[in-house]
């Protein structure tokens, strides 16, 4: 969504340059195609984050900006903190971003618990899940103005082809007949791969595609396939029938679950952050950690006669291009930045 974002706001005249805090990333490349300056500061400790700050507080004087944006805890709170000390500060704005609602308390509570003080230090705390605002103002937070923007989906490339999903399936050796259920998310405890296998291996018909860093590392049963880390999403999508969300908690505005559905895939989905905002009446919704619920929402769905579930993934997709296009957000963050 950040590598979206810059891309759409550089083009309309907003100059944009992102730091990583941490090691170079696989998004890196991505920002440099769109001429996007990327500073990376390959911090892996406390001590080394503090040694960085006057690194970026004499970026901070150097560009002088108009705007820093946090994209989650770690960049919210050190924007937060250069913003406090660097120069030329009432000329600027300081906005947050929340990605997420519900967090693991242990993983993630002194970083909660830091956020919650500093909460009133931006101009605007932008939120991208109904749930994450909630969630947060719970948990303590006073922002002086809370925004709420989805994400925004590219539905010119997450979009169906028949074509693609023809070649896709001749390339993974998967019958052009199969019903294919598809889960996107790297191997993470708030993904909660252990109860979405658990289902597919319920519904052995249905042939499930894993993706994202770690699966291919996962003990599957003999229908579900683990690609590890992909590239080629747009295509992997386009060759599915079923977009399925597992998440037990965190989840904010799943990306996932939205570009499944921009694909003309119908939903099924645990009830996690705005999952069941973003599918309507389009899918299924069930409860997190429900393994029956979401083994009868997935046969549900493969057992409709193909060119239903075809007619049933065109409306998801009608709803993600309504309201949650690419489009929509740039225009919300346009609007704030300006």
């Amino acid at each position: 969504m950040l590598v979206r974002l810059a891309a759409r706001l550089r083009d309309r005249g907003f100059q944009q340059h992102v730091l990583s805090l941490t090691q170079r990333g696989p998004r890196a490349d991505e920002l440099e195609k769109h001429n996007i300056p990327f500073t990376c500061l390959n911090i892996s400790s406390v001590p080394q984050g503090v040694v960085a700050v006057p690194a970026v507080v004499a970026l901070i004087k150097r560009l002088n900006p108009d705007v820093i944006q946090g994209w989650m805890y770690h960049g919210n709170l050190v924007g937060a903190l250069v913003h406090l000390i660097a120069s030329n500060r009432r000329r600027r704005r300081l906005f947050w971003g929340i990605r997420a609602s519900n967090m693991d308390d242990a993983r993630y509570r002194g970083l909660i618990k830091w956020s919650v003080r500093f909460s009133a230090v931006p101009d605007v705390i932008i939120a991208n899940s109904a749930a994450g605002a909630r969630f947060h103002l719970a948990m303590g937070y006073r922002p002086r103005r809370l925004e709420i923007v989805a994400n925004g989906i590219d539905v010119g490339k997450f979009c169906p082809d028949s074509a693609m999903r023809q070649a896709t399936r001749a390339e993974l050796g998967i019958d052009p007949d199969a019903c294919i259920a598809i889960h996107v998310a790297r191997v993470d405890p708030m993904k909660d791969h252990s109860t979405c296998l658990a289902a597919l291996a319920a519904v052995p018909k249905v042939t499930g595609l894993l993706v994202g860093a770690g699966t291919e590392d996962l003990p599957l049963p003999a229908n579900v396939r683990g690609l590890g880390r992909r590239e080629d999403v747009a295509r992997l999508y386009a060759a599915s029938d079923i977009a399925l969300s597992t998440s037990a908690f965190g989840e904010g505005f799943s990306n996932a679950l939205a570009e499944g559905m921009s694909s003309g895939l119908v939903p099924v989905t645990t009830d996690a952050g705005d999952a069941r905002l973003i599918v309507g009446d389009t899918g299924t919704v069930v409860s997190p950690r429900d393994v029956a619920a979401l083994v009868a929402g997935i046969r549900k769905q493969a057992e409709l006669p193909s060119a239903q579930r075809r007619v049933r993934g065109l409306e998801a997709r009608s709803r993600i291009v309504e309201l949650y296009s690419m489009e929509h957000a740039v225009e919300n963050f346009t609007r704030l930045y300006a």
